[in-house]
């Protein structure tokens, strides 16, 4: 019992921990250096800002415009192609625009 203990003991001590990331869904502020996207669905229109890094479902949304800010960004399209973005880049899609699964902040 005393060596199951100590291995489950050492075992535990030895786990690398690492730092879990949740994307954001953040209020859109002026002059601040985060994600935001331009899109529409169903005639409706929307802005959306978002900040840390992970991953979060966009819900098939048409993407008009994208500013990464300082987030490096890939996108999720329904054709199942993913984009990269570096950051600081402002992309829009006046002809053509995506209809985007996915979004990750790397």
């Amino acid at each position: 019992m005393t060596v199951a203990l100590a291995a489950t003991a050492a075992f535990t001590v030895t786990m690398p921990t690492s730092q879990a990331f949740a994307i954001n869904h953040i209020a859109c502020r002026g002059g601040e250096n985060y994600l935001k996207i331009w899109s529409h669905k169903d005639g409706k229109d929307r802005v959306d800002c978002y900040a840390n890094r992970g991953k979060a479902s966009f819900g098939g949304r048409w993407v008009d415009k994208i500013s990464t800010g300082n987030n490096d960004l890939i996108y999720y399209d329904a054709n199942g192609d993913s984009v990269k973005i570096r950051r600081w880049h402002q992309i829009s899609f006046p002809n053509r625009p995506p209809k985007v699964k996915a979004i990750e902040i790397l």
